[in-house]
């Protein structure tokens, strides 16, 4: 038989309960439940603390965009509307007779367009720019480097395409001030002939014998522009020294009163024409000098029709002009055909043809 004490340790052992198989696999488990409720409830915490800022910061960086983008369209179209005032007054001024000697639309149109792309361009640059610095402030981002490191880029850009800068700057400053235009006649230095297109780059011109030149804008020192306020038109009169300078000016005169009342150079002379006086005299020659004011551009042509007319009225008043027929040569005398012969040598035969052609011919003999 067994024991008291061994029968109610049997019976303690029996009575206390037996863990099930769940039960023990679900005790671990309660540690990291607990775990991801703590992180869940620091989340919602932290989101709790920081949407207001997130919130601010969004706003901020939308009313930055709005504001940005705005003031671009506003500031673009109100550069747009000058320029097309500019247009218009050109146009306006296009029917009238001086608008027809002063103003080129085309010059001022092309002029107009480049201005205002230039400043769209500025103006955009500027704003966007601006923007942008200010939406990567709001997060808080250093500028400091990306600022130094643009420096940095800026300065090796124009240092490795300065030629490309210098052009275009130059470009800008000479449409800005106006210094030619398009149907403008300019001598350039490198190139001359009228302008056919002005860039912000390059500025291409016709010559005279119909060429093209691409004139780099950074390669023009200076800019002699013939087709602005008035041109002068000289011609030089030369005639014989002997002429009475009393009719010669008559002539002159008339010619240019004439001159002045035809169609189509009554429009292309802006001033009377002048006789200057002599220019110069010389032993065979006096240079009577001609000048007046025409048109810009025009000065070439002037000249042409004036020296035409000159001719014509010299002509008609027997005035002869240095050039003219040449004076009658007089006979010269009949040379000596021995005079480049040689004396013959002392070993020649006397009995030859050339010893007798060479000797002198002897006087004749008086006979009494």
């Amino acid at each position: 038989m067994s024991s008291l004490p061994d029968r109610l340790a049997t019976v303690v052992l029996a009575a206390s309960p037996t863990p099930t198989p769940s039960e023990s696999e679900t005790a671990p488990s309660l540690p990291a439940l607990q775990d991801a409720h703590e992180s869940a409830t620091n989340a919602a915490s932290w989101v709790e603390q920081n949407w207001s800022t997130w919130l601010a910061i969004g706003l901020r960086v939308l009313l930055i965009v709005a504001i940005a983008v705005v003031l671009r369209v506003v500031v673009r179209r109100t550069i747009t509307k000058l320029i097309d005032r500019m247009n218009r007054t050109a146009q306006a001024v296009d029917g009238t007779a001086i608008g027809g000697l002063l103003v080129n639309v085309e010059r001022r149109r092309q002029r107009s367009q480049a201005i205002g792309s230039v400043l769209r361009s500025v103006a955009s640059f500027l704003i966007l720019g601006t923007a942008g610095l200010m939406i990567l402030a709001t997060f808080q981002i250093n500028l400091a480097p990306l600022l130094a490191s643009a420096g940095v880029a800026g300065v090796a850009i124009g240092f490795g395409a300065r030629n490309l800068v210098t052009d275009f700057l130059s470009g800008v400053f000479m449409i800005l001030e106006d210094q030619y235009g398009v149907g403008d006649t300019i001598d350039a230095g490198v190139a001359s002939g009228e302008v056919i297109e002005v860039g912000l780059r390059v500025t291409k011109l016709r010559g005279d014998d119909g060429e093209i030149w691409y004139v780099r804008n950074g390669e023009v020192k200076r800019v002699g522009n013939l087709s602005q306020g008035w041109a002068t038109a000289g011609v030089d009169v030369t005639v014989r020294p002997s002429e009475d300078l009393d009719e010669v000016k008559a002539v002159l005169t008339r010619v240019g009163e004439e001159m002045s009342k035809e169609e189509p150079w009554n429009e292309m002379l802006w001033g009377p024409i002048e006789i200057l006086g002599l220019d110069s005299v010389l032993l065979d020659s006096m240079v009577v000098r001609v000048s007046a004011k025409t048109m810009p551009g025009k000065s070439l042509t002037v000249e042409r029709e004036l020296r035409w007319r000159i001719k014509r009225a010299f002509d008609a008043a027997g005035i002869q002009l240095v050039g003219g027929l040449p004076l009658a040569m007089e006979a010269a005398p009949e040379s000596d055909p021995t005079a480049g012969m040689s004396a013959p040598s002392a070993f020649a035969n006397t009995a030859s043809p050339q010893s007798a052609a060479a000797s002198p011919i002897a006087p004749p003999s008086v006979t009494k």
